[in-house]
């Protein structure tokens, strides 16, 4: 797989590049952000299967080129790096279209485990075969085309924020452990210490519920996971 990093600090991006190569990956760099969007826009037939993305890139921002990115109607999975940790900053990414976000400075191993569970993409049934459309509230998901139609507009998910909607609703009413969570969404470890998981909650409160503070259909089950359910009385 081939996987490219945008990264505007030399020594961190040869270092990633040479733990990736390690792991068997092919790596290409961008020092900027007009290089890594003219590679990305120059893409025929998916060169990259991940781009590891900068916020802070000259020339362009990184949430510029990933706004651009999925202007596009590309997929592609995205882990955003950056020293930039409020909560603010990580809403914006996910916002722009970011599947997963790792703050600087970061350690080797959670890195190369978000990368490889980026990487681990879902099997979707072929497009000729029309998915069905589903819906609760006031919410409509095309499950073909992974668009949205909610309260707050249109909003186009990634493949991993529509792999996570499924399980829910395929368990709709039933309690999902944060272990069942993260092995069949992400298929990692279940005793994998992460807040990936919680982000992605998150954002499907903030897209289908009417007060993502007082959350109706993704509830939270204290000291074992979450619920989704359908119809809240």
């Amino acid at each position: 797989m081939r996987i490219l990093i945008a990264e505007d600090d030399a020594t961190l991006a040869d270092g990633l590049t040479r733990s990736l190569r390690q792991a068997g990956y092919a790596v290409d760099q961008a020092s900027d952000g007009a290089t890594a969007d003219a590679a990305l826009s120059a893409q025929t037939a998916q060169t990259y299967d991940l781009l590891i993305l900068d916020v802070g890139l000259p020339r362009m921002s990184g949430l510029e080129v990933l706004k651009r990115l999925r202007s596009r109607g590309s997929m592609l999975p995205v882990l955003i790096l950056t020293a930039r940790d409020g909560w603010s900053d990580k809403v914006a990414g996910f916002k722009a279209g970011a599947d997963d976000y790792l703050t600087k400075p970061f350690h080797l191993k959670e890195f190369l485990l978000r990368v490889a569970s980026l990487l681990r993409r879902g099997h979707w049934p072929p497009a000729q075969k029309k998915l069905p459309t589903y819906q609760f509230g006031n919410n409509l998901i095309d499950l073909e085309s992974r668009q949205a139609t909610t309260a707050q507009g249109t909003i186009q998910l990634t493949e991993l924020e529509l792999k996570m909607l499924l399980l829910f609703i395929n368990n709709e009413g039933k309690v999902l452990t944060r272990g069942e969570l993260l092995k069949q969404v992400w298929g990692v470890s279940p005793a994998t210490e992460t807040r990936t998981l919680d982000n992605f909650v998150v954002r499907l409160r903030k897209y289908f519920e009417d007060d993502p503070a007082r959350p109706r259909y993704f509830k939270t089950v204290r000291g074992r996971g979450y619920r989704f359910i359908k119809n809240p009385r």
